[in-house]
């Protein structure tokens, strides 16, 4: 377990973005199938197709809904010269390009791991499931927590947990304040 937190904590995940979607995901050996064979499934594509079957706005709408900004261009989309005649190639109209795509394509602000659009989901998202946790709103009092147990999550962060569980790590997270900081 400590080699696999402390692979979490100095591994850096694959960027959100255009041409990066793991290989063995897109050429993905099924289970066996009914005859006891297997098939190859493409899960990229799969996700586009999906959200298409589901009604999943394209990605200037999904964008308009937010009330963001269409992009009129691709190169509005992406300073990626490349990504821009990939993007014309296959979708002739920026208004057509699928939202996964889109939110790959566009580029994250200075600093960020993701684009604005996905971040302003992320944050929504984030925000409601905290808030609809009852353990972290109404149901965070005395009546469901002792008053130490209140205590020890108020003194008490990620990096303290791990370090109490895995102290093999001290060398890799004993001194950053954020052990997430890596990703």
């Amino acid at each position: 377990m400590e080699d696999l937190f402390f692979s979490f904590g100095m591994t850096h995940p694959g960027a959100l973005t255009l041409h990066n979607y793991p290989d063995f995901l897109r050429d993905h050996e099924t289970q066996l199938t009914g005859d006891g064979g297997a098939e190859r499934i493409d899960l990229a594509t799969i996700d586009i197709l999906r959200d298409r079957e589901r009604g999943v706005p394209r990605y200037n709408d999904f964008r308009e809904a937010l009330r963001t900004p269409r992009f009129k261009s691709f190169a509005q989309l992406t300073s990626n010269k490349v990504w821009q005649q990939q993007l014309q190639k296959v979708y002739g109209d920026v208004d057509r390009v699928d939202l996964m795509v889109g939110l790959y394509a566009e580029e994250p602000p200075k600093g960020f791991g993701f684009s604005d659009t996905a971040f302003r989901i992320f944050l929504l998202m984030a925000s409601r499931r905290l808030k609809s946790d009852r353990f972290f709103t109404t149901a965070y009092t005395d009546d469901y927590y002792t008053a130490a147990g209140r205590q020890w999550v108020s003194d008490n962060t990620m990096r303290t947990v791990l370090m109490r569980h895995y102290p093999a790590l001290e060398p890799v997270i004993g001194r950053v304040k954020n052990v997430f900081a890596p990703w």
